[in-house]
């Protein structure tokens, strides 16, 4: 396996890692009887846990793209040390994304996210050029 696609594979990782603290921070705001009821009306989570949500969300976008960028790379068997470099800046980027963005480290979540988006857009090109 391709050091991209361990990027990839631990990013998917990242996201259940995610999934697992929204759901936590979910309960502890509205407790364990709300977030075990149906979803016919949207809960809404403030402070940290919304946080943690909108986090979450993000990172679902980005890992859409990022999971693209590599498996365009596997199948075009094109890999380089850039394209390494690249995939493991996008995953430290959102592994630091996370506090960033629980914590509301500003301007650094904004430059944290940019640098994760570059590095997938790097892939992309590579891919293609």
């Amino acid at each position: 396996m391709t050091p991209e696609l361990i990027a990839l594979a631990l990013a998917a990782l990242l996201q259940i890692v995610q999934i697992a603290l929204y759901s936590v921070a979910g309960q502890v705001q509205v407790g364990t009887r709300t977030a075990l009821k149906p979803r016919d009306q949207a809960i809404e989570l403030s402070g940290k846990a919304g946080r943690i949500k909108r986090a979450m969300d993000n990172h679902f976008e980005g890992l859409i793209l990022f999971a693209i960028a590599v498996l365009v790379l596997a199948v075009a068997d094109v890999s380089s040390p850039l394209t390494v470099l690249c995939a493991w800046t996008y995953l430290a980027a959102r592994i630091l994304y996370i506090p960033a963005y629980i914590f509301g480290w500003v301007p650094w979540r904004s430059l944290i996210w940019m640098v994760g988006l570059l590095a997938t857009a790097v892939l992309l090109l590579y891919a293609v050029l």
